[in-house]
C-alpha cells in the first residue's frame, strides 16, 4: 500500500466517525505529509516547537526548558556545596576556639571539666571523656583503663573508632545514657611520675546523642585535632601518686 493509499484510509476512518486512530497510521500519514505540519504554526507552538524557514524546526522552547531544568539542577547543588563548606567552616572556628579554650586549663581535672563542656556547649554532644589506662595515677575527673584497655577498644593498631556505642562502656557519666555513637581517639601523654619518659596510653572519647552523629565513614580530623591538644596541654604537670 502506498501513502497516498494510507493517507487517503486515514481521511476515510475519520469520514467513517471512528475516532480509534493509532499512532502507526498518523505518523505514515504526518511521514507523507510533512508540510501540513510544518504549515501548522499554531499547532507546533503548542507542542513547543518553532518553525524556522522551509523544513526546519527549530526546538527553541523544549530546548530552553532543559536548559532551564540543567540550571537549577545545577543550582541546588551549588547551594548544597555552599552549605557543606559553610557547616565546615563554623565547625573548624568551634574547634579553634575550644582548642584555646583547653589550652587554658590549670591541671589535669579542669582539663577534663573544659573538654566537656566544650564538647556539649560547642559541638552539642552528650559529653566526652579521658581515659588512660593502669598502673599509675588517674587524675580526678578522668577514667582509669585496666592494662591493654586502649588495644581492646581500637585494636593493636588503630588510632581511631567511630561508630555506634559500645555494650558497656563507661566513659561519660551522668551521659553515659545519652550516648548513641561514640568517637575514641588514641592519645599517648608524657604524664611525669615515677616514669617521665614513657608515654601511657590514654584515650580521648566524644559521644554524641545521634545515632548517626559519629559513623565509620565519616571524617575525624576535627576530633583528633582536639584529642591532640588535650594530650600536648595534660603533658604541663605530672601525676602525682
Amino acid at each position: 500500500m502506498t501513502s497516498r493509499d494510507q493517507t487517503a484510509d486515514l481521511f476515510a476512518a475519520m469520514d467513517q466517525g471512528s475516532r480509534e486512530l493509532h499512532w502507526p497510521d498518523v505518523r505514515v500519514w504526518l511521514q507523507a505529509n510533512p508540510q501540513t505540519l510544518l504549515d501548522d504554526r499554531s499547532l507546533l507552538e503548542e507542542v513547543g516547537l518553532k518553525p524556522h524557514g522551509r523544513n526546519v524546526v527549530e526546538f527553541g522552547r523544549a530546548a530552553l526548558t532543559r536548559l532551564e531544568e540543567a540550571a537549577e539542577r545545577e543550582a541546588d547543588a551549588r547551594k548544597r556545596i555552599e552549605s557543606v563548606a559553610r557547616a565546615n567552616f563554623a565547625a573548624q572556628t568551634q574547634t579553634h576556639v575550644a582548642a584555646l579554650d583547653l589550652m587554658e586549663s590549670r591541671n589535669h581535672s579542669d582539663l577534663a571539666r573544659r573538654l566537656d563542656a566544650v564538647a556539649q556547649g560547642r559541638f552539642g554532644l552528650a559529653g566526652a571523656a579521658i581515659a588512660i589506662e593502669k598502673p599509675g595515677g588517674v587524675p580526678f575527673g578522668w577514667r582509669g583503663l585496666e592494662v591493654g584497655g586502649v588495644d581492646a577498644l581500637l585494636g593493636d593498631h588503630g588510632l581511631t573508632w567511630l561508630g555506634p556505642m559500645f555494650e558497656g562502656l563507661d566513659l561519660f557519666g551522668p551521659s553515659t545514657d545519652q550516648a548513641r555513637s561514640i568517637a575514641l581517639i588514641r592519645m599517648a601523654p608524657h604524664l611525669g611520675g615515677e616514669r617521665p619518659e614513657e608515654a601511657r596510653p590514654a584515650l580521648c572519647a566524644f559521644a554524641s546523642p545521634e545515632e548517626e552523629g559519629f559513623t565509620p565513614g565519616m571524617g575525624c580530623e576535627l576530633v583528633a585535632f582536639i584529642a591532640r591538644v588535650v594530650e600536648r596541654t595534660a603533658e604541663r604537670w605530672p601525676i602525682l601518686n
